[in-house]
């Protein structure tokens, strides 16, 4: 897979290992950015995947947007909390494992 200069890749550490991370790129269309959350199975110190969706959601390229497009683990209920938490509209359905979210994004500047 190839990726372009507009795509981004955060990780959230512990203990000197990446236990989430968040790859963000563009869609192509107008507006709307894409985000790919995932998170290490298992137990992790509170408030990892909050703090995921709160790095995606604090970057340049995601404030610009008015619409943000994310895909993460279906059972994950802590970063689909974080998302209706700081976006408008959120809608959310299952697509196998992965639950898709589309939330507009609040702006408040």
């Amino acid at each position: 897979m190839t990726r372009s200069d507009d795509d981004l890749t955060i990780s959230i550490e512990e203990d000197g290992r990446t236990v989430a991370s968040a790859e963000i790129r563009p869609t192509g269309e107008q507006g709307i950015v894409h985000s790919d959350l995932h998170a290490e199975p298992g137990k992790l110190p509170n408030g990892t995947r909050s703090r995921l969706v709160d790095a995606v959601l604090e970057l340049p390229q995601v404030d610009k947007a008015e619409r943000l497009l994310v895909t993460m683990p279906l059972g994950d209920t802590e970063m689909l909390e974080r998302v209706r938490e700081r976006c408008d509209d959120v809608d959310a359905h299952a697509a196998g494992a992965t639950k898709i979210v589309e939330a507009r994004l609040e702006h408040r500047h």
